[in-house]
């Protein structure tokens, strides 16, 4: 299974008779799963059963939708007034003008620039009569969504493992230079002794083992750089196992900085600070994509 993309677009249409239906939903990042569909004021009894539908198809992300539905064009039907609406609308903007003092002036042209006053003639009175047809378009609207989420997805995977390559290649220097460094206080400790006690002092090498084993004791980092190891193998298990795994990535990159910065707080090695610096920041890097994953 494939990684997707939180972001992507897809519309989809249906009719049957007089009637069409076309639906648009987009698709952008959030931590968890949020809808918002804009229907028709007939059809708003619809709207769970749209979310519930997206829900089968995405489980990450902030969905937004509308549905629009007219009169097909071979039907030749028009748009019919809806005068319940408006007469409601016209007592509220005469009670809203007696209640400010206002002057009640309204006209024709005025009241059709009310929202909503216009609706498909064959739009039918009980909305489910037409859900069949709305469920269609939904359908064929979250095709196209998937469709180009995947398609982001293929590229933000690829993306992916090539930053986590690189961060493994790191983190193989760090593990490199690791066990050179006791040993280069060894030697560092053997030449400053050897400085302040001047030729012919002879210093007990015991002493100068105990002084180094504490040393490499605090700055080993083998465990901080086999739990690296580890999680480079989760990433890798991540994307071959694929689905929505963006809050996985996103636990493991925060895992990975724990060990990264216990890493460098302790290796006591410009070089290996260096890595470490190079580390964070194409792991930063790697984080912020990874939050484009569903």
């Amino acid at each position: 299974m494939a990684i997707k993309s939180m972001t992507g677009f897809g519309r989809g249409e249906a009719s049957e008779g007089a009637v069409k239906v076309v639906v648009e939903l987009s698709a952008v990042n959030r931590k968890q799963f949020d809808c918002s569909v804009s229907l028709p004021r007939e059809l708003t009894s619809l709207d769970a059963k749209i979310q519930a539908l997206v829900r089968t198809r995405v489980t990450r992300g902030y969905v937004k939708g509308s549905v629009t539905v007219s009169a097909a064009e071979q039907a030749g039907a028009a748009d019919t007034l809806d005068l319940a609406h408006l007469t409601a609308q016209i007592d509220a903007v005469r009670a809203a003008a007696q209640a400010l003092g206002l002057t009640d002036d309204l006209t024709a042209s005025a009241l059709l620039r009310l929202p909503d006053l216009l609706r498909p003639r064959v739009l039918p009175d009980d909305p489910l009569e037409v859900w069949p047809l709305v469920e269609r378009a939904v359908q064929a609207a979250l095709e196209n969504l998937e469709a180009m989420r995947l398609r982001e997805g293929g590229a933000l995977e690829r993306d992916l493992r090539e930053r986590f390559t690189a961060l493994e290649v790191l983190s193989r220097e760090i593990a490199e230079l690791a066990p050179a460094v006791p040993i280069a206080y060894k030697a560092m400790l053997e030449r400053r002794l050897a400085e302040l006690l001047g030729d012919g002092q002879l210093v007990d090498p015991a002493l100068i083992a105990r002084e180094v084993a504490v040393f490499a004791d605090r700055c080993d980092v083998s465990e901080e750089l086999t739990r690296l190891a580890s999680h480079f193998g989760q990433v890798t298990k991540v994307f071959d196992t694929g689905g929505p795994c963006g809050r996985t990535l996103d636990f493991i990159c925060q895992e990975m900085f724990r060990e990264i910065n216990t890493t460098g707080s302790k290796a006591n090695d410009a070089e290996i600070s260096r890595l470490v610096i190079a580390f964070k920041a194409g792991l930063e890097a790697a984080r912020e994509q990874v939050q484009n994953v569903e």
